[in-house]
């Protein structure tokens, strides 16, 4: 057994190990100013990052599961590594050739330290193994295979697909010629015991090589050639030391830089499609291995995107048109809230998958399929539609009754709304009021956000009223982890803090547009001070806004609002605010357009000529204005 490894080495191990580029194998960092980092915690689930990471110090910490530590640590704690195993590890990858000694001082690795490091070097030499199969005479089946999917040899090289032979024993001879044991053969899932010892686990299929963010071959998945053959059409590694399908996503290590730059993530349903979406210029596509979509693959996915409550990124589930893809949309469905970012659904109408649709119409109509995503709330809600007769009243109202639960589960009472009067919309019933108090009555049977709580509740012309006023025509409750919410805090943190970020078009938005009332509380005493565009220096415009604030309460949130980070992004950064302008703005177009749409239908273009007229201009003034705000990007996508 080899002995301590050297001081010097360990130290040297962590110089040329920059902590940043490590961690950032696993999870996205963001500038957090100050010279830090910042993401999301890889070992505990979280809405917002509280993961830390110092690269001038070379030091980790996560301030909601107080875990931390140097790059070694992180290593050894992501990867369930001994302090030992997790140096080697790093060593490896910045090529410093350690020295081991016997004696007091440095470190000694376990009896079993070396296991990953030969389980993955194993693993390795397998997916070398199986490439140059794909080669031979015999791989001509998979190669067969390949090109009838469009894929090129090149494309096979890129994605180190490879070939099994036929052989019982063809990979464990080679193995066991590079020296290793059968026991890690069979311990890493390459190959399983038989009558006559080890054989190889697959033959005679084509291999796909599985790999961990880091790039690391950790398994591999198996598409059966010979229809003579035993065994399932796919067959994939077993979990082993490395391998658990249900935390792994085939094509992650390729795509986390473009689902980090992009902030979107598709997720297919095989292999194939993967090679297809990346060669068609969708290079975030994953899948998973031989698995439903669940937990696990979320929390990789939201450290990928930086997942919190920014509501700038999306993950994009693509199934296939027939039944069995509407119920993995549906049960995607069941997950959706799990994500803080938006969610969508691309079906083909036709059936087809991402590498059918690539073969038949080419690369871009795999970009138009992705492209023409539809929000995973929608696709639900019409899916539970579709299955009624809205032809007829009964028809319609049963379909009321099967949507109406899918609206009442969204948590975005904002959103939750919108989709209601979208119900009201695609069910042609023409009373929003009578389908958002059938979605409001199931919302307070689940004791969902949109449920009135204390007596508050919107008044009947939907209008909030102001704190202190009667029951009944008070502002409804509101959910703090609401998204919208945050967003809404977000701006008012720099309408305190960075005043001329926001400008003359700020002061536009009245306090109305808020939907937590303390929100709009602050936005009022904003405006009593004179609106941003009169901010004088921080300390004077605080001051300021402390002054004129109505109360304790009122005035303990401006100061809460004046001390707080403002959440990714930096002083100078106008754009973040403009986006989180926009998406305020767009807000309340929305509710006025919404509004302005069901006057129109109350009035009678023959008897009310110029009133219909004077509310038809308005509409199309807003609907304008909304225009203008996607148009420009900064809007809700």
């Amino acid at each position: 057994m080899a002995g301590r490894i050297r001081n010097e080495d360990i130290a040297l191990v962590r110089e040329r190990s920059p902590i940043e580029a490590v961690i950032g194998e696993y999870l996205q960092l963001r500038n957090a100013g100050g010279g830090n980092l910042k993401g999301l915690c890889p070992f505990h689930d979280e809405k917002s990052p509280s993961f830390n990471v110092t690269p001038a110090r070379g030091l980790w910490y996560c301030f909601g599961c107080a875990a931390g530590g140097d790059v070694i640590k992180f290593v050894q704690e992501i990867d369930h590594l001994s302090f030992g195993e997790a140096v080697e590890r790093l060593a490896a990858k910045a090529g410093v050739q350690l020295r081991y000694e016997e004696g007091t001082g440095g470190y000694t690795p376990r009896q079993d330290s070396g296991q990953r490091a030969r389980l993955l070097e194993a693993h390795r030499a397998a997916a070398e193994f199986y490439a140059e199969r794909l080669q031979s005479p015999e791989g001509g089946l998979g190669r067969k295979f390949l090109s009838e999917r469009g894929f090129e040899l090149a494309d096979a090289a890129a994605f180190g697909v490879g070939f099994a032979p036929r052989e019982w024993e063809g990979l464990v001879r080679h193995l066991r010629g590079r020296g290793f044991a059968d026991r890690d053969l069979i311990m890493g899932g390459l190959a399983k015991e038989g009558r006559r010892g080890p054989m190889d686990r697959f033959r005679g299929r084509l291999m796909w090589p599985i790999r961990d963010l880091s790039g690391d071959v950790i398994g591999f998945g198996a598409r059966k050639l010979y229809d003579e053959d035993d065994g399932p059409k796919y067959l994939n590694t077993p979990e082993s030391p490395l391998f658990h399908k249900g935390s792994v996503l085939y094509g992650a290590d390729l795509a986390k830089k473009e689902i980090a730059r992009r902030r979107q993530a598709v997720v297919v349903e095989g292999y194939t499609d993967v090679m297809a979406c990346h060669l068609s210029g969708v290079p975030t596509a994953v899948a998973t291995c031989g698995t439903s979509f669940g937990d696990d693959h979320i929390k990789i996915l939201r450290r990928l995107l930086m997942d919190q409550d920014e509501f700038r990124g999306e993950v994009i589930f693509t199934f296939d048109g027939d039944s069995a893809g509407q119920r993995a949309a549906l049960r995607a469905f069941a997950d959706e809230q799990k994500f803080v970012t938006q969610t969508f659904v691309a079906v083909q109408p036709d059936g087809l998958d991402p590498c059918d649709l690539r073969v038949r119409q080419g690369d871009a109509a795999v970009r138009d399929l992705v492209a023409s995503r539809v929000p995973l709330f929608e696709f639900a809600i019409r899916s539970a539609i579709q299955q009624h007769d809205l032809d007829t009243a009964e028809g319609r109202l049963a379909a009321l009754d099967a949507a109406a639960p899918v609206v009442a589960s969204i948590k975005d009472r904002a959103l939750r709304q919108m989709y209601a009067v979208s119900l009201d919309r695609w069910l042609g019933i023409m009373d929003e009021q009578f389908v958002l108090g059938r979605v409001r009555e199931l919302s307070a049977r689940r004791g969902g956000a949109g449920a009135p709580a204390n007596g508050r509740g919107r008044t009947p012309n939907g209008r909030r009223g102001a704190p202190g006023t009667p029951a009944g025509d008070e502002r409804p409750a509101f959910d703090p982890a609401d998204p919208e919410v945050r967003r809404e805090r977000e701006l008012l943190k720099l309408a305190v803090q960075w005043p001329a970020l926001l400008g003359p078009e700020f002061d536009q938005v009245p306090a109305d547009a808020f939907i937590a009332p303390p929100h709009a509380a602050v936005r009022q005493v904003i405006a009593s001070a004179g609106g941003v565009t009169a901010a004088g220096g921080s300390a004077e415009w605080v001051a300021r806004l402390l002054e004129r604030a109505p109360n304790d309460q009122v005035r303990a949130l401006v100061t809460q609002l004046g001390v707080e980070p403002v959440h990714a992004a930096q002083e100078s950064d106008d754009r973040y605010a403009a986006e989180l302008l926009a998406r305020i703005q767009e807000r309340q177009l929305t509710r006025l357009i919404t509004e302005l749409k069901s006057k129109l239908q109350r009035l009678n273009p023959a008897e009310q000529a110029e009133e219909y007229n004077r509310v038809f201009g308005d509409l199309v003034a807003y609907e304008q204005q909304r225009r203008v705000l996607r148009e420009r990007g900064l809007g809700s996508q």
